[in-house]
């Protein structure tokens, strides 16, 4: 199964939208808005009214098109005058998504709509130190009690969405090397979801399922519901951890085996060893790590040793929250180790937005990272830079799930492939 975002399988369409356009082509005309009468995906396909036809109602019984008053005249005179056509839609109440987002201590699960909404959601405890097995046969329990509540039959749900913090191989939907998941390392996330949601649900067995770095998810969600119209944007998520999420020409990046935006690992000055030893030892057992320094855990320590009991980078946000003083200055001393290595990133991929989320993206922080940012970045680079804290805050990775789970099953090959399958 290819993990290829909806902007792939656009492009793909785009390229196929001619005589050869199937089904699954006109289904994307439609979705992506370039075409939503049945003249418009004529004039742009060259293919007959028959064949559309046919396509079209291979579409209608499938569940995935409606068809409503709304379209511009068609026919002789028009523009002048002629009858409305019906407006193509896509008909997203058809089926649902389910997504979770896994964080070292928690995790939150939500029932989502074709369109993006959240429909149900919940979020609870859960220590992705306790391993695979367990944290996701537990997923596979919350799953059953959201379909519950919203009162949905398992057979509706289309895919199941994952966001991890660690690296991930999107072609097999393992994490790599992940510093902060023991145990996970290779592990075979999918399979073990798909038997958890079909034990707990009743639900098929065979439910597509997509696993992604909940950075890369996050800046995914984001870009697509806030900023749909940026060609480079980057987030930044700081919170036990550092990741970060890079989507370029509405695709996700993710680099040769999903080690894209791992910029918690680049080692940083403010890390290295000094005269009294080693100053900061990461997660990923290497020194001088700019997690190791200017994560939320790094602060939570800090506070510690301050006389500040604090445990993680949640701890961090109540106690920022509250304004405590030392939170405040250890928060923006963090920003400013965080903006001296955005310099380089922002000087590198010139985005458009820069997003800083997590639980340390307060104004605290961000005043550090602006800092240093404007300080060592070139002008040039940051001329037409927006930087902008989290607009869907902790349910952004959970949307940006969703969303990577139906432009990939409504993909143009895709959904050639699943209207096979259904036999339509």
């Amino acid at each position: 199964m290819s993990d290829r975002t909806g902007h792939e399988g656009r492009a793909a369409g785009g390229r196929a939208a001619g005589r050869h356009a199937g089904a699954g082509d006109l289904l994307d005309l439609v979705r992506s808005g370039r075409a939503t009468t049945r003249g418009a995906l004529r004039e742009l396909t060259g293919l007959s009214r028959a064949t559309v036809g046919q396509r079209l109602d291979r579409l209608f019984r499938a569940g995935w098109l409606r068809e409503g008053a709304g379209g511009s005249p068609e026919g002789p005179g028009s523009p002048l005058g002629g009858r409305p056509s019906l407006r193509l839609e896509f008909d997203d109440t058809h089926a649902v998504v389910l997504a979770a987002d896994l964080e070292t201590r928690h995790a939150r699960t939500a029932l989502l709509g074709l369109g993006g909404e959240i429909v149900a959601e919940q979020a609870g405890p859960l220590a992705i130190d306790d391993g695979p097995d367990a944290v996701l046969g537990e997923l596979g329990v919350r799953f059953a009690e959201l379909l519950r509540k919203a009162e949905r039959d398992p057979a509706s749900v289309c895919g199941i969405g994952l966001a991890v913090p660690g690296p991930v191989d999107s072609g097999t939907g393992r994490v790599v090397q992940p510093p902060i998941m023991p145990g996970w390392d290779g592990y075979d996330i999918r399979g073990r979801l798909r038997r958890a949601f079909a034990e707990q649900t009743g639900g098929p067995a065979d439910v597509p399922v997509l696993v992604d770095n909940d950075a890369n998810l996050m800046a995914y969600g984001e870009q697509r519901a806030a900023y749909p119209r940026c060609a480079a944007f980057a987030l930044v998520k700081v919170s036990t951890g550092i990741g970060a999420g890079v989507v370029v020409d509405g695709a996700v990046y993710r680099g040769i085996d999903g080690g894209a935006g791992d910029i918690g690992h680049i080692r940083v000055p403010a890390g290295q060893s000094g005269p009294e030893g080693p100053a900061a030892l990461c997660k990923c057992g290497s020194y001088g790590c700019l997690a190791a320094v200017a994560s939320g855990r790094a602060v939570a320590r800090k506070l510690t040793e301050a006389g500040v009991p604090a445990a993680s980078g949640a701890d961090v946000r109540e106690l920022l929250e509250a304004g405590n003083p030392v939170a405040v200055g250890l928060a923006r001393e963090a920003g400013r180790h965080v903006g001296e290595v955005l310099a380089t990133v922002v000087t590198l991929l010139n985005p458009g937005v820069l997003m800083i989320a997590g639980d340390l993206a307060g104004t605290p922080f961000l005043t550090g990272v602006r800092e240093l940012l404007y300080q060592r970045a070139l002008p040039r680079s940051t001329a037409h830079l927006e930087i902008v804290t989290s607009r869907l805050g902790e349910s952004a990775a959970l949307v940006g799930a969703g969303t990577l789970v139906v432009e990939h099953l409504y993909a143009p090959r895709r959904a050639e492939e699943r209207l096979a399958a259904l036999g339509v």
